[in-house]
């Protein structure tokens, strides 16, 4: 493995303390993930395994040398197209084994790689093309995308190329490996990479407004050392498994940087929709030793039959994105004896808080800082909060910006200035900590609740949600009232097995009353069949607010948009639901 090439100490760390003050990253000049990585693994270990792909048909596995002669073929056919250094080119692979090919080849040319999800549809792809300058979009074979690709270039002038990887298709290049040569040599002079230089565009996932466009330049892959080889724990010579779409930031902390500068292999299962048992079959069979999924999937894997599966080779399992439930990760300890790390960050940094392997786990904490992050958690006036205190997660940076944390906002001076003004960068995030260091998630700061002076965290009431069996996962919002401010709702995905109905509903409420304090239960309860989520797997509490804000409430309370029945039969429209003597509300 290479990672002595770029610690400043021994990569043995033995306790938290020693990482927290003694860890440092060595940055060489010009660094290149490419060519330094990738490239010196070929040279050196040429059949040490890199990739192992899998869908639910096939199989591909590519080590180092194979990976380096793909990537310089991909590089010679994209400049043969014109692609040059500085240029933007989106990449829509989902999960296919060329998307690794695609980005690592433009690492050498010096081009900006754009990752985006094959979800995306013709006014996203317009937007993505014409804030980041897109010069050629890079698509699996998926007609309905690449239609909406299509449908998207008159209102993008600044696309020049359509690239298929697949089947000859009209108006469309072809991707042909074995006509390019497996020889690209370094680019020098001004075409050679400088590590300021811009290497990856991320859109950030969105869970309100238009994504802003984050930027890495070529030393980000070093900041996920902590990631994978800290937080992650993977092994040199073991083989981690990371549950991300490369269209999401989260690919680039579990499946490629971070692992191989730490020796391990990366296996990516190309799976078309999430299916528990697949998933885990997979892990059976290819042996992961460590596993890293968002909360979501760890929600339904705690409502599968483990026992039907060998997990034997599981050694560490992390959990990011948003927080996990404590209910979800002491069922999932009880069921495997594992036990799940949380960790905290962004599109816009690597791992800022983890539950690092010296440290005790505390089933609903994001852990605690990691290495080169000053993070401090401060009030509205910018007071640092005692223990116990809700407020904002800061980054202070005044002694410099941490390792891997973004450069700044595509194209937008303004928006780079605010987010690093007063050497502060504000994450958005409102948590607690408590009097040992660890810090506890609550929700964005759009998200939390105030209702009747109370200010409650939406996570809050899901975690305890999540602790009856008919909740497989659920999501909390506020609900404009004029009395209250806001109330409290629950919108259920019921586990199966459970019917659906007014009693259900209540039980739901009165679990919540028995378990919290009484201002925090769900005055509305709504099931559904599934919860909106990003491509992340984040949920979008926003578009919740927002079909609740078209419904009306007040003089339309039982109005019910489409795909959402009453099963309370008896509500009436009028005062607002949970005052006087009118009702709670529940829906399906």
């Amino acid at each position: 493995m290479l990672i002595r090439d770029y610690l400043d100490i021994d990569e043995n760390i033995e306790s938290y303390e020693e990482l927290k003050n003694k860890f440092k990253i060595h940055i060489p000049e010009n660094f290149n993930f490419a060519f330094d990585v990738v490239d010196k693994y070929a040279a050196e270990e040429p059949e040490r395994r890199a990739l192992v792909w899998c869908d639910d048909a096939s199989e591909r596995i590519v080590s180092f040398a194979c990976l380096a002669k793909e990537t310089n073929r991909v590089a010679n056919f994209l400049t043969a197209l014109g692609i040059k250094k500085g240029d933007a080119v989106m990449l829509i692979l989902r999960r296919r084994y060329e998307f690794w090919f695609f980005l690592l080849a433009l690492h050498k040319i010096g081009a900006i790689a754009v990752p985006a999800t094959n979800m995306l549809l013709e006014k996203d792809l317009a937007y993505r093309n014409n804030a980041a300058g897109i010069k050629m979009i890079v698509t699996l074979d998926d007609p309905h995308l690449q239609t909406e690709a299509e449908e998207a270039i008159p209102a993008s002038p600044t696309v020049r190329n359509l690239v298929t990887v697949g089947p000859e298709r009209a108006g469309w290049t072809r991707y042909k490996p074995a006509c390019f040569s497996e020889i690209f040599d370094r680019p020098t002079g001004d075409d050679a990479t400088r590590n300021n230089d811009i290497m990856l565009l991320y859109f950030t996932s969105g869970t309100s407004g238009d994504p802003k466009m984050v930027l890495h330049n070529f030393t980000y892959p070093l900041g996920h050392i902590v990631t994978a080889k800290y937080w992650q724990n993977v092994q040199d010579n073991g083989f981690h498994f990371t549950v991300a779409e490369t269209g999401w930031g989260k690919a680039m902390w579990g499946k490629i940087y971070g692992q191989w500068i730490a020796g391990s292999a990366v296996f990516v299962y190309d799976m078309l929709s999430f299916m528990p048992q697949k998933l885990l079959e997979k892990i059976w069979r290819y042996r992961i030793t460590t596993f890293c999924a968002p909360p979501t999937v760890y929600r339904y894997l705690v409502k599968t039959n483990l026992k039907k599966f060998d997990l034997s080779s599981l050694k560490y399992c992390t959990t990011a994105g948003e927080a996990l439930n404590p209910e979800v990760s002491n069922k999932f300890t009880e069921m495997t004896g594992l036990t799940i790390r949380e960790g905290f960050g962004q599109t816009e940094t690597t791992l800022i808080i983890g539950t690092f392997p010296w440290i005790k786990v505390r089933p609903g904490s994001m852990g605690r800082p990691a290495p080169g992050y000053d993070v401090d958690i401060v009030d509205r006036e910018g007071r640092s909060c005692s223990a116990g205190e809700l407020g904002e997660i800061v980054l202070r940076l005044d002694k410099g910006r941490p390792f891997g944390m973004f450069s700044g906002y595509y194209n937008d001076e303004a928006l780079t200035g605010e987010a690093f003004s007063g050497n502060i960068y504000h994450t958005g995030d409102i948590a607690s900590r408590d009097e040992d260091g660890y810090f506890w998630f609550s929700g964005r700061m759009d998200d939390m609740i105030k209702s009747s002076g109370f200010r409650i965290s939406p996570f809050e009431v899901e975690s305890v949600l999540q602790r009856h069996p008919a909740v497989l996962e659920c999501a909390v919002t506020g609900v404009y009232d004029p009395q209250r401010g806001q109330v409290v709702k629950a919108t259920v995905v019921a586990a199966p097995g459970y019917e659906l109905n007014p009693a259900l509903g209540r039980e739901l409420q009165d679990f919540v009353k028995r378990e919290t304090a009484l201002y925090k239960y769900p005055r509305i309860i709504e099931f559904a069949d599934e919860l909106p989520k990003t491509i992340s797997g984040k949920i979008r509490r926003s578009v919740i607010r927002a079909e609740e804000a078209a419904k009306n409430i007040g003089s339309k309370v039982m109005e019910i948009t489409k795909n959402i029945r009453p099963i309370l039969g008896s509500q009436k429209a009028g005062k607002p639901a949970g005052l006087g003597d009118q009702p709670d509300r529940v829906y399906s």
